[in-house]
């Protein structure tokens, strides 16, 4: 029994260590931004809890940059989490053309309802159209948000401003650990 437990503890370390050295410091850096990013959500809007402990999982960008004037874009990199662990790393990529100008820093989250969109999510074949639009979270504001083809997108800006009229669509990509 003693040296199952010692298996065990190696098994579980070295299991941390691989999972670890797998990633890059810079998506150690993203993990750690995105950490940070979930903490400032919630503080600016406790009633964000409930979609983090029920979701079947989410995927959140701690850093977008958004810019554009008449074409515009935005990119970020983040987390998805399954069930409440990280399962791999996550880039977002969108181009818009209307009305618009000036550039912004926001946070991203997007919840998934069932683990059927995290699976699409996880093959790279999810992708928003004009169709998909996020609730702006404010501090205080109560919501009333419900999925939308299984999906829930939040934004919180961070810095900048940008006012825009504008289709396009958001493509991402997903790589596991």
């Amino acid at each position: 029994m003693r040296h199952f437990k010692k298996l065990m503890v190696f098994l579980l370390v070295g299991n941390l260590a691989l999972t670890l050295s797998a990633q890059s410091s810079k998506d150690q850096k993203i993990i750690e931004e995105a950490d940070k990013a979930v903490a400032t959500l919630l503080e600016v809007n406790p009633g964000l809890r409930e979609y983090f402990d029920k979701s079947a999982g989410c995927v959140v960008f701690p850093n977008v940059g958004k810019g554009g004037l008449i074409i515009g874009g935005a990119s970020g990199n983040g987390v998805l989490y399954e069930y409440g662990h990280k399962k791999g790393m996550a880039s977002v990529k969108e181009i818009s053309v209307g009305a618009q100008i000036g550039g912004q820093a926001l946070i991203e989250v997007i919840f998934f309802e069932t683990k059927e969109e995290v699976d699409k999510f996880k093959e790279s074949k999810f992708e928003f159209d004009a169709g998909i639009s996020a609730i702006a979270l404010t501090e205080g504001k109560s919501m009333d948000m419900k999925y939308k083809d299984g999906v829930a997108v939040f934004t919180h800006t961070k810095g900048g401003l940008m006012a825009e009229v504008s289709v396009g669509g958001q493509k991402f990509k997903y790589k596991s650990f």
